[in-house]
């Protein structure tokens, strides 16, 4: 027994002992304090905030020791004070952090403190350990959370899209010069790909760039969302990637996995309103139940990736920012969650009681049923699960949380313009670079009553979605200013129905299709290697967003891919039974990429592909040409 208790001890941070013992030959190695005085918003806080966080701090208490604030520093924990105020020779801390038993050093992971940072503490400790007021390491107070309704109010004053009411100050004090608003054929090509994933038709560019009206621009965008065709099989791929929906792969098979298309693609047709779409996916019915439902793994499962665990990670992570993976084997070390608050959340999913592992180990605690944030409302864990399903649903997606309409308007808003208003878009605990924008749209759309469409429009139609794109190296990730609309990747899906705009060559056969007789795009069909290689996921996890940099894999297979290959022979094939005229060949396959003419250079390149006679071939090498360009594969 006594040899289990020293284990113990030696495997919690600052429990050897309530005072130290070292000796005078120990004492006389370890590192000098300096005679300075010490200040310790300067010297020791960010000493704690580095290397005892982790452990002691944001609502965690390793020994049941915490460093929240003074108070709890110097109560210390389950064997006494880690410390001895005006006398680091006797504190315990000092022991630990300098290693006087190599066996027991603190922190036990990471680096070691270094004889200077062991000094300062010294020498806080020696001068009283005085604490500055107003510092502490206590859990935050969660960011983008609070419904603040009156937010609405500014934006309106002054008239114009609200969005560019809100950024004028902004670009007044970053000093971003106003610039000319991209030409109406860039825009055209922006917002079809942004909101219908289509590129505008020769007829339908015409129409508009023809359109004398001065509001053109706003009534295309209204065209748009009003298609609920066009819209719905777009935001079909934007919502699988969330929902971890596609057509076939590990579960399925055994029926261990359920797919939710039909439902999914009914509600993005009529619409439906976000609150309702996410009561619907976290209080599930027949035909929602899939998301919620998760992946049953097939063979040893860790306790990590069970069904209800993947559940309270996944609506964290979709619906409200929130990053429970770590969490849900240990206390988190990227952020404050706890293992307890991902298995409490779990626990509404569970049948019965539910165990709690660390790290795949039985820790003999059972979780109670709660949202992981209790100030929106609780959870009855004597309820059966059908009523904690509903209690969920209803905190989620109630008038209190600001969370939901903060994370869906800024994942709208990266989807449109290459980065989000907070970033990561996953971690909503970060401020965003315009609070007072995030907010007002997030209200905007709670006061539209969860209309997406509503806030699409107020996006799309602003003079900020209007500023010519920008490379991110322009504007860096670090320190970000925003300049405009970054400089985006057609998605997998998009090029691919790009290219069969271009070449008339659709997919042949749909694993999902709702009753039409249009085109069969790529958000019905599943992955084929082209789209795999473009960046399309297996969708066996949550996915937010796809990586935008170019690979080997990806120059390799839109260069020499059989998949493209393939496509362009069907597509030539057609093309050459049409018409026997090199000329305009040449200019129905410009106007369909680029909804231009060609240049007078493009023409002799182009003629020189095509020679004077159409064969197939020839074809094939046009689009091959055509659709490596840059302007046909990003959205400037």
């Amino acid at each position: 027994m006594k040899i289990l208790l020293q284990a113990l001890l030696l495997s919690i941070c600052f429990e050897a002992s309530v005072f130290s013992k070292m000796t005078a030959e120990q004492l006389a190695k370890l590192p000098v304090p300096p005679a300075r005085k010490v200040d310790f918003a300067q010297d020791i806080k960010p000493v704690l905030e580095a290397r005892c966080v982790n452990c002691h701090g944001r609502g965690r208490a390793k020994g049941d020791f915490q460093i929240d604030n003074r108070e709890t520093f110097l109560k210390g924990g389950n064997s006494g004070p880690a410390i001895v105020s005006g006398n680091s020779a006797e504190s315990l801390l000092i022991e630990l952090v300098a290693g006087v038993d190599p066996e027991n050093v603190m922190p036990r992971k990471g680096s070691r403190l270094t004889p200077d940072q062991i000094g300062l503490l010294r020498a806080w400790i020696d001068q009283g350990a005085v604490w500055e007021p107003g510092i502490n390491f206590a859990r935050r107070s969660p960011l983008n959370f609070k419904a603040q309704p009156g937010k609405l109010s500014p934006a309106g004053a002054g008239g114009g899209n609200p969005v560019d009411q809100i950024l004028k100050p902004y670009f007044a004090a970053n000093k971003v010069e106003a610039k000319d608003l991209v030409s109406d054929r860039t825009y055209a090509r922006r917002v079809f790909l942004d909101l219908v994933g289509l590129l505008p038709t020769p007829a339908e560019l015409k129409a508009f760039v023809d359109d004398p009206a001065p509001d053109r621009r706003s009534r295309l965008a209204q065209r748009l969302l009003a298609d609920n065709r066009r819209y719905a099989e777009h935001w079909l791929t934007f919502w699988n990637d969330l929902l971890r929906n596609d057509y076939r792969g590990t579960g399925y098979i055994d029926g261990g996995r359920k797919q939710i298309t039909p439902w999914l693609f009914s509600a993005l047709l009529t619409n439906m309103p976000y609150d309702r779409f996410v009561a619907q996916l976290v209080n599930p019915t027949e035909e929602s139940a899939g998301f919620a439902k998760g992946i049953v793994w097939r063979g040893v499962v860790n306790a990590s990736q069970t069904p209800e665990m993947q559940a309270a990670q996944n609506i964290s992570q979709v619906f409200m920012g929130v990053n429970l993976k770590c969490a849900s084997c240990h206390d988190s070390f990227i952020n404050d969650w706890q293992l307890s608050e991902a298995y409490s959340l779990a626990a509404v999913y569970h049948d019965g009681p539910l165990e709690m592992y660390q790290c795949d180990k039985p820790t003999g605690k059972m979780a109670s049923a709660a949202f992981i944030y209790p100030e929106l409302g609780g959870i009855d864990g004597q309820a059966n699960k059908a009523d904690r399903l509903k209690q969920l649903a209803t905190i989620i997606t109630g008038p209190g949380d600001g969370r939901l309409p903060r994370t869906i308007v800024n994942r709208l808003w990266a989807r449109f313009f290459g980065r989000g208003l907070v970033e990561p878009i996953d971690d909503m605990e970060q401020p965003g670079w315009n609070q007072d924008l995030l907010d007002w749209l997030s209200e905007d759309l709670v006061a539209h009553r969860y209309d997406l469409k509503v806030t699409m429009e107020r996006i799309v139609t602003s003079a900020a979605y209007q500023m010519p794109a920008v490379n991110l190296a322009e504007v860096g990730a670090k320190d970000f200013v925003f300049r405009g609309p970054l400089v985006r990747r057609l998605s997998a899906e998009q090029l691919r129905d790009a290219v069969g705009q271009l070449t008339g060559a659709w997919f042949e056969k749909a694993d999902f299709q709702a009753g039409t007789n249009m085109p069969i795009r790529a958000s019905f069909v599943a992955a084929d290697p082209l789209m795999t290689a473009l960046g399309r996921p297996n969708r066996e996890q949550v996915v937010t967003s796809r990586a935008s940099s170019a690979t080997t894999l990806q120059a390799l297979e839109l260069t020499n891919g059989e998949t493209l290959a393939h496509v362009f022979q069907r597509g030539a094939e057609q093309l050459a039974a049409t018409t026997n005229d090199s000329e305009e060949v040449i200019s129905r396959v410009f106007h369909a990429a680029f909804g231009r003419a060609p240049s007078a250079d493009e023409r002799v390149a182009a003629r020189e592909l095509m020679g004077s006679t159409v064969r197939k071939e020839n074809v094939e090498d046009l689009f091959w040409a055509v659709t490596m360009l840059p302007e046909f594969q990003l959205i400037y």
